[in-house]
């Protein structure tokens, strides 16, 4: 102290923002209420504090009972007894019995460290044991599961939105003990009909856990499988088991558990238990997918060879067939206009019809690529009109920097969708339409393109027929199709389906063509309109 106020002493004096802190620092470190406790601080360095003794609360019940002999007329002795029997005073004496019986040292081994844990234990319990009290209705669940751990009952799980976790009372954690004064044992099964069968006050003995319940994340996902907990044979309540369908909206507000997560419907519904990404992943991951009649993966080519072949996207197509589709994670967005539609369907579904007229009924809201392609122009053909006309050699060179969306080869020339010509439309300010094939969607499905994927269906076969004989009375198709190419297109529609499902926004069954057009508008001008659900990784 006296070091520091020399040191102060020594500095030079002036009229500076600095040396005024100076001069205030000095005030405080000479007044005498700061050297007093500076000096105490001094004497007690050197001074190992030790508790006086551990049983303090025995030495007050007999200096009480000393006491208590003596006249009723001794002020003195009633003040002493009055601040002895406080229960603050009391319950701070308790406290420091408490601390002053610790040991801090090395801990004991062998048999002695055995006893005294085991001693420590059962104090720890005796000190934790709480009494909840809850109300219920007979048949009402309480929404907890339970487990067994060393013979107890412990809490496993609290589904959220339930009694339990409404009224706050209970933890993750928490071993129950009692159940109105009757031990609980410790089979689950029997615990949780008692539980379910009690109505009106019920009372709980418990150890708590003193575990916070974390809040609820924001995390939505969409299920790419149908789920039905009745048939599930893994879930451990299938009572508390949440069903749904493929493209449902739910909210996940518990994956604390690896294999088991707590979910509800975001359009009402209660909250349940579904498969985590984890589990369902390791059921499906070894189970064939979407093999027909022939044992041919979905999506590759069967038959005879088609002469027009097939347009490839640049990406790995065949990693996209094999990939696991459990759940899709999703960020609520406010309006706004996407930058590509992307119609996928079969070969003579009615894709570029619903195109041509978005186009040509919008001009302003809708735009087109130009496809590329290396072979020669004909007389009445412009470049830049129907086709973007460049050298074959050029073509394979952006072709092989990946430069394509998707490209292919008929009657020995290439043609392709350029990325750059996807970007050209949504610089003008219009959405790019394009009917492309299902492959590409591994490259379009991206925060680069922002599709909205719309699925144009092929109707039954019979309803298909007479769609085609009906075009061609009215000499709106010159094109005969036979009943085997009607039925090709039926059959590559439902294989699409089965495989890329889960890439689809929207399913329009093409079996008229003007309804068709009415319900793909209508979807269109809602997303101008209405609150869209996109890929979260479009967001973040």
């Amino acid at each position: 102290m006296q070091q520091v106020l020399d040191n102060l002493g020594a500095l030079p004096t002036s009229t500076g923002a600095k040396d005024i802190d100076l001069i205030f620092l000095r005030g405080i470190m000479e007044s005498p209420i700061v050297r007093s406790l500076a000096k105490a601080h001094e004497r007690l360095e050197d001074v190992k504090l030790e508790a006086v003794q551990d049983n303090n609360m025995e030495l007050v019940t007999d200096i009480l009972g000393e006491i208590s002999g003596l006249s009723p007329r001794d002020d003195s002795a009633a003040e002493l007894s009055r601040i002895l029997q406080e229960p603050h005073f009391q319950s701070l004496l308790e406290a420091h019995d408490m601390v002053a019986s610790k040991s801090y040292e090395a801990p004991p081994t062998g048999t002695e460290a055995n006893s005294d844990a085991a001693a420590n234990s059962t104090l720890m319990q005796a000190d934790a044991v709480r009494m909840i009290g809850i109300r219920k209705k007979a048949g009402e669940p309480l929404g907890v599961t339970l487990r067994v751990e060393r013979d107890d009952l412990v809490i496993a799980r609290i589904l959220h939105g339930g009694m339990i976790d409404r009224q706050g009372l209970l933890h993750v954690g928490d071993v129950i003990k009692e159940v109105n004064g009757q031990d609980v044992g410790n089979n689950p099964t029997q615990l949780q009909d008692m539980l379910k069968e009690c109505s009106g006050g019920i009372t709980l003995k418990i150890l708590p856990s003193y575990r916070d319940a974390p809040a609820p994340p924001q995390v939505y996902v969409r299920p790419h499988f149908d789920y039905n907990p009745a048939n599930d044979n893994l879930i451990p309540c299938r009572e508390a088991g949440l069903a749904f369908s493929r493209g449902d909206m739910l909210q996940i507000v518990n994956r604390e558990d690896p294999n088991w997560w707590q979910a509800c419907h975001v359009v009402g519904g209660e909250t349940g238990l579904i498969p985590s990404q984890f589990l369902e992943e390791k059921r499906k991951a070894f189970v064939p997918r979407d093999f027909d009649g022939t044992g041919i993966l979905c999506g590759t080519m069967s038959g005879k060879k088609k002469k027009k072949m097939m347009y490839l996207t640049a990406r790995n197509a065949e990693f996209d067939r094999h990939e696991l589709q459990i759940y899709e994670e999703l960020a609520r967005m406010p309006p706004f206009q996407r930058k590509t539609l992307v119609l996928i369907g079969a070969q003579g579904v009615g894709r570029r019809s619903l195109k041509n007229r978005l186009v040509l009924l919008h001009p302003t809201r809708f735009g087109t690529t130009v496809p590329y392609t290396s072979r020669r122009p004909r007389e009445e053909e412009r470049d830049g009109q129907a086709y973007q006309f460049v050298t074959r050699l050029e073509m394979e060179m952006d072709v092989k920097a990946g430069r394509y969306l998707e490209h292919g080869e008929y009657d020995g020339n290439l043609y392709g969708t350029k990325i750059t010509s996807i970007h050209e439309v949504v610089n003008t300010g219009r959405t790019c339409i394009l009917d492309v094939n299902p492959q590409a969607l591994k490259v379009l499905k991206t925060a680069e393109f922002m599709p909205y994927v719309v699925f144009i269906s092929a109707p039954e076969l019979d309803t298909l027929r007479a769609m085609h004989k009906a075009a061609a009375e009215a000499g709106l198709s010159t094109k005969q199709l036979t009943d085997m190419d009607l039925k090709r297109t039926v059959d590559e529609s439902a294989r699409i389906q089965r495989c890329y499902g889960h890439c689809f926004d929207l399913t329009i069954v093409n079996d008229n063509l003007d309804q068709a057009f009415e319900k793909l508008q209508v979807a269109v001008d809602k997303l101008c309109s209405d609150p869209q659900w996109v890929p979260v990784n479009w967001v973040y």
